[in-house]
């Protein structure tokens, strides 16, 4: 899929050559703060999006080849489970990261023919791989906007 024919693949890649460095420089201390113990932190916040970008490889991949696939996950017990608030700053940068440019690898990849092919995402409403797409960086360039201001 060329970017031509889905503008957020220059979105993805602008956010990972800009984003890493600022999120460097953000102090330990404002990773970890929670403003009440039902927000999520810094690092839950970043850790949110490594879940979300593990179940949207899934999407990604697995409506290319399989008919309808129904792909739900539990954010708040994925977040939970994965202990993000305990993990190293610098690991869940790198990851989050690393990741994504993973991801915009296989993205880079689409045929155009695979756009229109459906699954089903955690509302029980079946979208479009063109859609999840675009609705991943949105929902991306959101919660980055709730760590760093760019």
């Amino acid at each position: 899929m060329s970017t031509a024919l889905h503008p957020s693949l220059d979105r993805l890649t602008w956010i990972l050559e800009n984003l890493p460095a600022k999120l460097a420089v953000i102090p330990e201390e404002q990773w970890s703060f929670k403003s009440s113990p039902e927000k999520w932190s810094r690092k839950e916040i970043l850790g949110h999006l490594i879940d979300s970008a593990a179940n949207n490889h899934q999407r990604f991949v697995r409506i290319q080849f399989e008919c309808t696939p129904t792909i739900r996950y539990q954010q708040n017990d994925w977040n939970y489970y994965s202990y993000h608030q305990l993990q190293e700053t610098k690991l869940l940068i790198d990851t989050w990261k690393q990741y994504n440019l993973f991801l915009k690898g296989i993205l880079q990849h689409l045929p155009a023919s695979a756009l229109n092919r459906e699954g089903i995402g955690g509302e029980g409403v079946p979208f479009t791989l063109d859609y999840i797409v675009e609705d991943y960086v949105n929902h991306m360039e959101h919660h980055l906007r709730q760590i760093v201001e760019y």
